[in-house]
């Protein structure tokens, strides 16, 4: 997860789920981390920063990302997405681009 409350692991108990600042990738741009993500066994990244979905090519990686759509990072804000996330995790593909509480945004 980037740019999110680490706690929200809790709401995703069936899957192994890595904070980027508590794994030491903090500050590091958004291809490499996308890169290093992919090296390291992740299926998706879940993030709240907006501009990863603009700027990089998402469908040359063999990683989702799920971009959440809240009034902040907060885990108020974001907490109540947890429900819709955990119905996606099984139906989202490598390279695809999904935005909640929208559907999906890109398939490139």
């Amino acid at each position: 997860m980037k740019n999110l409350d680490w706690r929200l692991q809790r709401d995703l108990p069936a899957h192994q789920v890595e904070s980027v600042p508590l794994i030491g990738w903090a500050g590091i741009e958004n291809g490499e981390l996308l890169r290093k993500a992919v090296e390291a066994g992740f299926d998706v990244l879940i993030t709240m920063d907006s501009s990863m979905v603009h700027q990089q090519k998402i469908e040359r990686y063999a990683i989702a990302v799920v971009a959440l759509r809240a009034a902040s990072n907060r885990l108020a804000d974001t907490r109540p997405l947890m429900p819709a996330l955990l119905g996606l995790m099984s139906q989202i593909e490598p390279g695809t681009v999904t935005s909640l509480p929208s559907q999906q945004v890109s398939n490139n």
